[in-house]
Formats: C-alpha cells, sequence, structure tokens
C-alpha cells in the first residue's frame, strides 16, 4: 500500500468492528457514532492532506527501499533539514485542527521511528525483538495505519505494585510456541476507538516481580476480547457548531483498554517479561526526543491559537487600552517565543544516532514539555479573565435566527467595531476552548499528558547536565583564594 486517503481510513474502520462502549450502549461503527463522528472527519481530512498536490512534498516522502510514499514522520533524518522538514509537516496536521488534537497519527507514527532507530536496544532482551521493531515500523509505515497506545495503569491503589494487584494490570497470562495472552486493563487510549492498531509499551516504575506486565507489543484494535469503555463525550451530535464549534468538530474521547485473553503473536512482541530492559527503554529508546518534537510543534500551535483568541476578545472590546491586559498578554506572547525557540534549538543541536541518522536534542524539549503544564493553563486563565462575565452573557445561534430578537441581538451584544453577530461567534469559539468541558479536558490533557510534572521536573534534575553551572560557580569560588591573615595597618 502507500498513503491512505480519508475514505479508506473510513473503511477500514467499517470493515473492522470493534467492542466500544459509550454511554453503557456498545457502538456498531465508531466512524458514524456522534461520540467519534467529528473526530473521525477531521482525521480523515489529515489523510486527504497527504494528496492534496500542494501539500503532497511536505507530508511525505518517497521510501527508498519501496519508491512509495509514506507519512513525514516516518522520516529517518539523515541532517538537521529534515529534522525542520519533519516538523513543519507536524505543524501543517496540527494547524487544520489548531492544535487540539493531542493523538494525530504523527504522534505516534515518530514514536515508531524512534524505535526503529533503538533497535538494537530492544534486541537486548533477544535478537528476534530487534528484528520486530524494524518489521512493525515498515508494515505501520507502507499501510499508513492510525495507532493509539496507553501508558497508565488504571487508578486503583497506588500504593501497590503491578504485580500485587495482578487481576487488575494488564499483563501476560499465557505463553505458546505462537505467541502469548494478554489480561488486564490499561488507560488511557486517545482515539483508541477510532485507531487501527494500538502499540503497548511501559513507563519506568516496573518493579522486580512484575515481569509478567513488563511487555511491549502491539494489537490490532478489532483483536478478539480487547474491550473500550469510554469516557462520557462532551459531544453527542445534538449541539449546533455555531455554539460549539470546537467540540462538535475535534472532540477527543479516551476509552479504558480492557484485554480479556487477548492473543499476540511473537512477530507483535517487542519486548518481552524483562522488567530491568522495559524500565529503561522509555528514556535509552530515545522516543521523548521524537515525541516531544512532535508535540511541542502541536502545542505551538495550540498556545498561537489560544494566545490569537485572548487578544482577539481583548480588541473586540478595547480592554486591550487597560495597562494589566497589556501584561497579561504581553506575557502570554512570551510563551510563543519560549515554544519556537526550544523547537529551533532542539534541531540545531540534534543528536546523532548509531545509524547515521540524527534526532532532535531532548533538554530543550523537555523543556518544553514541562513548561506546558504552567503555560498552558495560565492562558486559560488570561482569556477567562479578559473575557470576563461577556462569556456568561452570550445568547445562542437560535436567538439571531428568530426575528422577534433580532433587533434586540443585533443591538445589544455588538462590541467596539465589531457586529453583535461577530462578537458572539468569537465569544463563543473561546468559551469552547477555555470553559466548556471540551476546553477542561484540554487543559487537564496539557497538564499530565508527559506524566506527572512534578515528576517529570524532578526527572530533569536527576538527568541533568550540570557542567556549566556548576563550572561557573568552580571559577567564582577560585576567586576568593585561600585564607589570608588580615594585615595589620601600620
Amino acid at each position: 500500500m502507500t498513503i491512505r486517503t480519508g475514505k479508506e481510513f473510513i473503511e477500514g474502520l467499517k470493515a473492522h468492528p470493534r467492542d466500544v462502549w459509550v454511554n453503557g450502549e456498545r457502538v456498531e461503527d465508531v466512524s458514524s457514532h456522534p461520540a467519534f463522528k467529528g473526530a473521525v472527519e477531521q482525521l480523515a481530512r489529515i489523510y486527504d492532506s497527504q494528496h492534496d498536490p500542494d501539500l503532497q512534498d511536505q507530508l511525505t516522502y518517497e521510501v527508498a527501499a519501496t519508491g512509495q510514499r509514506a507519512g513525514m514522520a516516518f522520516l529517518p533524518a539523515a541532517t538537521p533539514a529534515d529534522l525542520r522538514r519533519r516538523r513543519e509537516a507536524y505543524r501543517i496536521w496540527a494547524e487544520m485542527n489548531f492544535g487540539l488534537m493531542g493523538r494525530s497519527p504523527d504522534f505516534l507514527n515518530c514514536t515508531l521511528l524512534a524505535f526503529w532507530e533503538a533497535r538494537e536496544k530492544f534486541a537486548e532482551g533477544g535478537e528476534k525483538f530487534g528484528e520486530n521493531v524494524v518489521k512493525y515500523y515498515e508494515y505501520v509505515r507502507d499501510n499508513d495505519l492510525f495507532l493509539s497506545h496507553a501508558l497508565i495503569t488504571p487508578q486503583n491503589d497506588r500504593s501497590k505494585s503491578s504485580s500485587e494487584l495482578e487481576n487488575l494490570h494488564l499483563r501476560v497470562v499465557k505463553e505458546t510456541s505462537e505467541g502469548i495472552y494478554m489480561s488486564g486493563a490499561r488507560a488511557l487510549a486517545t482515539l483508541g476507538p477510532v485507531s487501527d492498531e494500538l502499540l503497548m509499551y511501559n513507563l519506568p516504575g516496573l518493579r522486580p516481580g512484575d515481569e509478567d506486565h513488563a511487555v511491549t507489543f502491539a494489537v490490532p484494535t478489532d483483536a478478539k476480547g480487547l474491550r473500550q469503555i469510554c469516557r462520557e463525550p462532551y459531544t453527542t451530535g445534538g449541539a449546533e457548531s455555531f455554539d460549539h464549534p470546537l467540540s462538535t468538530r475535534f472532540e477527543e474521547n479516551d476509552s479504558l483498554l480492557i484485554f480479556d485473553n487477548v492473543f499476540i503473536p511473537w512477530e507483535r512482541v517487542f519486548c518481552y517479561r524483562n522488567v530491568d530492559l522495559s524500565n529503561r527503554l522509555y528514556i535509552q529508546s530515545a522516543l521523548r526526543n521524537h515525541t516531544a518534537h512532535q508535540t511541542n510543534t502541536r502545542a505551538l500551535v495550540k498556545v498561537q491559537f489560544a494566545v490569537g483568541l485572548a487578544v482577539s476578545i481583548a480588541r473586540s472590546i478595547k480592554a486591550d487600552n487597560f495597562l494589566h491586559v497589556q501584561q497579561m498578554l504581553g506575557e502570554c506572547l512570551n510563551y510563543v517565543e519560549e515554544l519556537k525557540s526550544g523547537l529551533l534549538r532542539s534541531e540545531v543541536e540534534a543528536e546523532e544516532t548509531l545509524f547515521g541518522t540524527v534526532r532532535p536534542a531532548l533538554a530543550p524539549l523537555q523543556t518544553l514539555r514541562t513548561r506546558m503544564p504552567t503555560i498552558y493553563p495560565r492562558i486559560i486563565e488570561v482569556l477567562q479573565t479578559i473575557g470576563a462575565s461577556g462569556f456568561m452573557l452570550m445568547p445562542t445561534g437560535a436567538d439571531f435566527a428568530v426575528p422577534e430578537l433580532q433587533e434586540d441581538a443585533n443591538l445589544y451584544y455588538q462590541g467596539a467595531d465589531i457586529s453583535s453577530l461577530e462578537r458572539v461567534k468569537l465569544f463563543k469559539l473561546a468559551w469552547d476552548l477555555a470553559g466548556e468541558g471540551f476546553g477542561q479536558r484540554l487543559l487537564q490533557y496539557e497538564r499530565y499528558y508527559a506524566g506527572d510534572p512534578v515528576r517529570t521536573l524532578a526527572m530533569n534534575y536527576l538527568n541533568c547536565d550540570d557542567t556549566d553551572p556548576l563550572r561557573l560557580v568552580a571559577n567564582a569560588l577560585a576567586l576568593a583564594g585561600e585564607p589570608q591573615p588580615r594585615q595589620q595597618a601600620d
């Protein structure tokens, strides 16, 4: 195969029914169900964009081994210029959804690229596992599949290890010559219900005794025994896009994955019952270098969008005439520049891999990831502060369509040099991002998508390069010299 169209993506979902539940009902067709339809349509647009003659060379590349095109996220970078090519592709896709879809296909595509570049690490657990990683990367690349994943153990009892909760956490329950069988649960599969396959790997933290849980593998979403229970949707098709322009289009539902004796053939297993290697792979595979490059590009678009809304709201009522509002907007604009700078530095200071490729430098990207849990909530707070009670006042689109209300609506909702209709549209757009359940999920997502922000910052310290700071301290200490007796005055 080659790059898919949106139609082919949707047809694939219809051809592979999966065990998905929403609001107590089993979903027969995820491509048309109101809880997923908006996201499916946006994903289809993303796939179609790869066929746009004006975008194809920016979004895809020709694979030398096959002569076919593949998504740019799969491209092994030979130079920093290739990293910039990948970032441009990430940006184009992110702008199609204003940075609001955190799990577009390029996220796990570049994760697989990281695994491919780290195949020798997987081979530490057995040569076949390194070979499996290479073959799976090529399979997903050449079939243009959409992957989801779930990294978190369910919030049952955080004081216990996975092996102490073995009937709850995902684990291997049986091994045969053909493969293994997995049971237990894992969260949080963003867009899992509409994915083609699921890539399952571990975060660090497994303990001795957790061998049955130390498994990395891939599985088709329609596999027998695999069930997904979704959280309550923020939109179910009844809302009007005028009043909810974002949630009706970009809602990414999340699910709990439940494995009930799910069969995984050996060729889809990449690490098996190896606690030490499972704990090391998250760091040593350098997947964070790649995923943080993609996620921070998406975050830049999302931050630009949110800041643009804050500026637009302020200008619509001339609140930007006030010094404290100018200060808040200036603060938010600084965050945009931080993201731009970190992304560029990660490419300029690219790291070489063992296979003649380069990857983005981790330090600036990790800094941005640990800033987002603070930056994004602050921008939303600024947006809420500037809009203030205006967000509570907006009528629905239906009010503008009622003849008896049109004169009042056109008069009393106007802003400074902006009509009532334009102002209401703007405030509805901003409130969908800053106040509705959809927007609050986006805020929570930025707080925790890279893990516990406290632990992530602590990891930055524990793994820091402190050479230059300590060198400067040592140089400054040397200025003092050795203690000398005080000289007596004549």
